[in-house]
């Protein structure tokens, strides 16, 4: 399970759980768009956010601080390039970035789809 970091350390930052598989193709997204110059909003529901505390939403630009931090070498990590397309397709939508179950296909550098 990884770590999604949002904002800085000393003026209140949230971190946010969420498995390394899917953070890894939501990191590959989020640094597509912001090369691209855009920004954008991230929605992340009760799967990640502390119960209690509702739904949040992260506008996502060039100056806000983000980590990505994970219990294994990202590099490992089978890439599956419709999921991220899908990703940054969606946050390009006026509700934004959303967490959403990765679609079938083969990742890249891999001739078999991993579970």
């Amino acid at each position: 399970m990884g770590t999604f970091v949002y904002g800085r350390r000393q003026g209140g930052r949230f971190a946010y759980k969420i498995e390394d598989r899917t953070l890894r193709h939501v990191e590959l997204a989020i640094v597509t768009k912001l090369r691209r110059g855009e920004q954008f909003a991230f929605t992340l529901g009760e799967r990640v956010v502390p119960s209690g505390l509702g739904t949040h939403v992260l506008w996502i630009g060039p100056h806000i601080p983000l980590q990505f931090e994970y219990m294994t070498s990202p590099r490992q990590i089978p890439i599956n390039r419709a999921w991220i397309e899908r990703l940054i397709q969606d946050a390009s939508l006026p509700d934004g970035l959303h967490l959403v179950p990765e679609p079938d296909s083969v990742p890249l550098g891999s001739a078999a789809r991993l579970s």
